[in-house]
């Protein structure tokens, strides 16, 4: 069994214990007011759990992961560490009844096994130890951290927001309140909506990644100048200089296309993609892009990448290496001269090129090669503007509140109220909120093994970049987590259910729409919350609006500390791992 399907079958374990350890995010309150019983509450999450394959196409949150670390200290060993290590927190702290985060024990572990591979790699290659920043994306780490206590406080907040609204006695105030939270619901979602477009624009015209090769230049730069009395270090330091002025020029040109984009990509939401797109191509110079796309392409199909991870494993494959990537570096060039030739011809040129160098091509497969390695930017900017859509979501969200309306209405104004009555409604509403959780539950925690994955599959040369991964990914990814909330995990559900605070059908509802919104408000951000973090908060925040003595703040404390150990634990028990795993692959 091959290194990279190893790596893909334990993120997919991984995926299933996240999904049953955190089974007691999406069915705690909903078990423990009794509105259904728990053979019955695991099917209904994990249904919801799948069904959020359909609506969230973006993946946000599953790039942000994967992009934890950068490319270059991405390795098979690195994901293998990271993941063993994110197992071993899950299992232990499902076996001790904590509800801990499974987002940030992989994020802590990818990181940690990434950061001892540098430092190992480093020490081996007598270089100088790399910064941090040139191994992980620090403004990722600090917005993941922050969320440890940002994501659980705005659950708590918008909780006691809605049992706030909920109890109040005058009908048409409390619906008209909810009208207002649907307007600004609306207006924010269409806002996130503009702002992920933006992003997507940014990172397909590759300005994060010119960013980062700058940082990681100048500080190749720095640690040669140390030494200025070596007289080889003199040529070096040139050749360095002058990349850092290639990749600045390109990009401020990247920077420059994305700011003549900006009138049109905001125009999304009234044009759609197509129209949308066919004004940017028509507006913007997209030259660079194709050529930079092309040469992309072209490593894609010669297996550059691919061969050169495995390229220590024997002769045969360092000799295979070297022929993919001398294929390659005569090749690439004529991408240049892709604005004059056009794309027919100069493919046609790289594919006689290629044969001239005995690479195994052959001329029945020409057509084959060009259908590969073709640029197609309108269609490449279509969809990554078609990523960003919210709009069912965003309707849903809506629809969802717009239903709580109607509830209320019918329930104090249509028909004779009882406390009875008023229950009952409150239990089917929660049917509701509960799915709501679920869908957000899925949607934001199989996205972090979705980038692990696709981190793997670039780490083995299959994509170029983490958005390229193939669709079997999210499908595998949604239907493991969904087949791991069926397994349940009844341990979290007494600690989430019953310990915190006694939870009513009122309450539960309040608990998971606001555990609900704050995950879809966070996974439209890119910003890989816990859902462990963000329900309890909302759970902390129905039995706050009580009484501050209603929570029991002292297993509130056990549980933060938890949390707060969970990405050092995971960050130490990886680098341990990969520390071990070094021995036995490379």
């Amino acid at each position: 069994m091959s290194f990279i399907l190893i790596i893909i079958i334990l993120a997919l374990i991984f995926d299933y214990i996240n999904g049953f350890h955190d089974a007691a995010n999406s069915i705690a309150t909903i078990v423990s007011t009794k509105v259904l019983t728990p053979f019955q509450a695991v099917i209904w999450a994990a249904f919801f759990n799948f069904i959020a394959y359909l609506i969230f196409k973006d993946h946000a949150v599953a790039n942000t992961i994967g992009k934890t670390v950068f490319k270059e200290y991405i390795t098979l060993p690195v994901i293998f560490s990271g993941l063993i290590a994110a197992i071993i927190w899950n299992l232990f702290t499902w076996w001790r009844g904590i509800p801990s985060s499974s987002s940030h024990t992989l994020i802590g572990g990818f990181a940690g096994a990434a950061i001892a591979h540098a430092f190992i790699s480093a020490a081996q290659n007598h270089q100088d130890l790399p910064s941090l920043k040139v191994i992980i994306d620090n403004t990722k780490i600090t917005k993941t951290i922050l969320f440890i206590f940002l994501a659980p406080l705005l659950g708590m907040a918008i909780s006691m927001f809605f049992t706030l609204v909920t109890i109040s006695r005058n009908t048409w105030l409390k619906c008209s309140i909810l009208l207002a939270c649907c307007v600004a619901l609306w207006f924010s979602f269409v806002k996130f909506q503009e702002d992920k477009i933006k992003e997507n624009v940014s990172k397909y015209f590759k300005v994060d990644k010119y960013e980062h090769e700058i940082v990681k230049l100048n500080e190749d730069l720095i640690s040669l100048q140390k030494n200025p009395a070596d007289s080889s270090n003199a040529k070096k330091i040139e050749g360095i200089q002058k990349k850092i002025e290639d990749q600045s020029t390109k990009l401020e040109k990247s920077k420059k296309s994305v700011a003549e984009i900006a009138p049109f990509s905001n125009r999304y939401e009234q044009d759609g993609s197509e129209k949308v797109a066919q004004q940017i191509i028509s507006n913007v110079s997209t030259k660079d892009i194709e050529i930079s796309k092309l040469g992309d392409k072209l490593a894609l199909f010669l297996e550059v990448d691919k061969k050169k991870a495995i390229k220590d494993r024997s002769a045969e494959k360092l000799e295979s290496y070297k022929v993919a990537q001398d294929a390659f570096d005569s090749v690439k060039p004529m991408c240049k001269k892709l604005p004059e030739i056009g794309f027919d011809s100069l493919s046609t040129f790289m594919a006689y090129k290629l044969m001239s160098l005995n690479y195994p091509i052959g001329i029945d497969k020409i057509d084959d090669f060009k259908k590969k390695i073709k640029v197609d930017v309108k269609a490449d900017l279509q969809k990554e503007l078609t990523k960003a859509d919210n709009t069912i979501l965003r309707v849903g969200i809506i629809c969802l509140i717009l239903l709580f309306i109607i509830a209320f209405i019918y329930n104090e104004k249509i028909r004779t109220t009882s406390a009875a009555k008023t229950g009952n409604m409150f239990k089917k509403l929660q049917l509701l909120s509960s799915a709501a959780f679920s869908i957000g539950h899925g949607g934001n925690d199989a996205q972090k093994v979705m980038g692990i994955i696709a981190a793997a599959l670039m780490a083995n040369g299959e994509i170029v970049d983490i958005k390229q991964m193939p669709e079997w990914v999210p499908l595998a990814c949604y239907a493991a987590i969904a087949l791991g909330t069926l397994s349940g995990g009844w341990k979290i559900v007494k600690t989430m259910g019953t310990k915190i605070t006694k939870v009513t059908p009122l309450e539960g509802v309040c608990a998971e729409t606001a555990g609900a919104t704050t995950l879809f408000l966070t996974e439209q951000m890119g910003i890989p919350v816990s859902t462990t973090h963000t329900i309890t908060g909302a759970i902390i925040g129905v039995g706050a609006t009580k009484r501050l003595s209603a929570v029991r703040w002292g297993v509130t404390i056990n549980l933060l500390w938890a949390w707060i150990l969970t990405i050092p634990i995971s960050a130490i028990l990886a680098a341990i791992t990969y520390f071990i795993t070094s021995f036995f692959v490379k």
